[in-house]
């Protein structure tokens, strides 16, 4: 496994809520690593959520796909208020998660940005750029799976982009990929984070 050589090297593991989660704490507990929330979320294209104008992260990071931006026939206008949405979404999200505590310091150090899979890369990104102003000596993106779309945007951005399978065929699922696929609730998410850190001292 490419990720055993960040063992013991102070590493920070940062999920992406919700399905991140379960994925990122399995990782920080095999590297005895930091574990925290990066949260990063899809701006959903109207009347078709499934599909994205691109995302943003909790500190305000936008990545926008122009490609889709232009396919939708969308204003900035219309953009932006779908954009605001979601603002306003990570805003409760954050609050709720992330329970009062300060952010981990990654400064100077690894940071390995963990996701349950990715489709377009595009929430991927937008955390890599937000964790990115924050100084970090390096960022590593680890995933299961991820599109080879999705692997080539985020080599471009992140310094390595470690993934157990990548996938070529043109409609690509992350759940396809899982063979029990269960989307983590609000609740649940909060459930596990507070256990683990009952159980470390991060």
């Amino acid at each position: 496994m490419e990720l055993r050589e960040y063992i013991g090297q102070s590493a920070v593991v940062l999920a992406i809520p919700n399905g991140g989660v379960p994925v990122a704490l399995e990782v920080a507990a095999a590297l005895n690593a930091e574990f925290d929330l990066v949260i990063s979320r899809k701006i959903p294209l109207p009347l078709s959520p499934e599909a994205g104008l691109g995302a943003i992260a909790d500190d305000g990071t936008v990545i926008l796909n122009e490609e889709m931006v232009k396919r939708s026939g969308l204003n900035r206008q219309q953009i932006e208020y779908e954009a605001g949405k979601v603002r306003a979404e990570i805003k409760q999200r954050s609050l709720r998660y992330k329970l009062d505590r300060p952010l981990v310091r990654v400064s100077s150090k690894t940071v390995i940005l963990v996701d349950d899979g990715l489709a377009s890369g595009f929430t991927m990104m937008a955390a890599v750029e937000s964790v990115r102003r924050r100084r970090p000596k390096e960022t590593v993106v680890a995933v299961p799976v991820a599109s080879a779309a999705a692997k080539s945007q985020l080599e471009k951005v992140a310094d390595r982009v470690i993934t157990c399978t990548t996938g070529f065929m043109p409609s690509f699922y992350v759940s396809d990929f899982y063979r029990h696929w269960y989307v983590l609730s609000d609740d649940e998410v909060v459930k596990t984070i507070t256990k683990w850190r009952l159980r470390h001292l991060f």
